[in-house]
């Protein structure tokens, strides 16, 4: 399977589709497969490019301390590696911090930006949450962890709907597990990103979409930042959680169709 060398680690990605570049991005877990609901219809109108971020998956679990900076480099990294010079981005969560970053850093390498259950600076509540997922993680374990996390990414009807399916898909990840101290480090350095002050200086055309129920990044962070980039829109699913993009996928891609190829 393909993996990109960017110097001091290795990228595992995978590349879907024929069209424009779309960077597909995911949150603090960081594996591709995260987009699998998303990709039958994404990857249908674009040359879709997944990836693990470097602590996570098949990428290199770097023992470095972890930053939105340092991820996005990797990702700008790894679209030199593929002579992309320019894509769209959706990026959900983390992945939207990505997006916010490299949309001030790296502005030319953007088109076209989705930013999908994201944030724009830790408050009180995100920090919060933060310490206890992050407590849960090395005071209990990972088990516990991906446990938790499954009550925290998906609205309730969906989990009720979904045992056996989420059954396996939390003992698949505890066995392919990170070192603690490699995820610590990550919800370290999102707990610590901060663009704030910088979101007026972003010119790529930007929608931002979340879920009115995300009990992970709630929808006031997604109107804050439409209100912050010049332009941007906002738009706001009625249910779907933090993951609606799996929970409630039909939507999301409609969104995120439209807004890339806008009539």
């Amino acid at each position: 399977m393909p993996k990109a060398n960017i110097g001091d680690a290795e990228i595992y990605y995978e590349e879907h589709g024929k069209g424009e570049p779309l960077l597909l991005v995911p949150g603090l877990g960081g594996v591709g497969v995260y987009w699998t609901p998303n990709l039958p219809a994404l990857s249908a109108k674009y040359h879709v490019i997944v990836h693990d971020h470097r602590g996570t998956g098949q990428s290199t679990h770097s023992r470095i301390k972890y930053s939105v900076d340092q991820m996005t480099d990797d990702l700008v990294k790894l679209m030199d590696h593929l002579k992309i010079d320019s894509a769209h981005l959706v990026g959900h969560s983390t992945g939207g911090a990505i997006g916010q970053t490299m949309a001030i850093k790296h502005p030319k390498r953007l088109k076209r930006m989705v930013l999908f259950a994201t944030w724009t600076k830790a408050d009180f509540f995100f920090r919060h949450l933060f310490s206890v997922r992050r407590d849960v993680l090395t005071q209990i374990g990972p088990e516990a962890y991906v446990k938790a996390g499954t009550l925290f990414l998906f609205p309730p009807w969906w989990i009720q709907k979904n045992e056996k399916m989420l059954a396996e898909r939390e003992a698949l990840a505890v066995r392919h597990f990170p070192p603690v101290e490699v995820v610590a480090s990550r919800i370290d350095g999102i707990c610590a990103f901060d663009r704030s002050a910088e979101l007026g200086k972003i010119k790529t055309p930007t929608l931002v979409l979340c879920a009115k129920d995300d009990a992970i990044t709630p929808a006031y962070f997604s109107e804050e930042l439409a209100k912050r980039i010049a332009g941007a829109k906002l738009q706001i699913l009625p249910d779907g959680g933090h993951c609606a993009s799996e929970a409630v996928p039909e939507p999301f891609n409609k969104a995120v169709l439209d807004f890339l190829a806008p009539k």
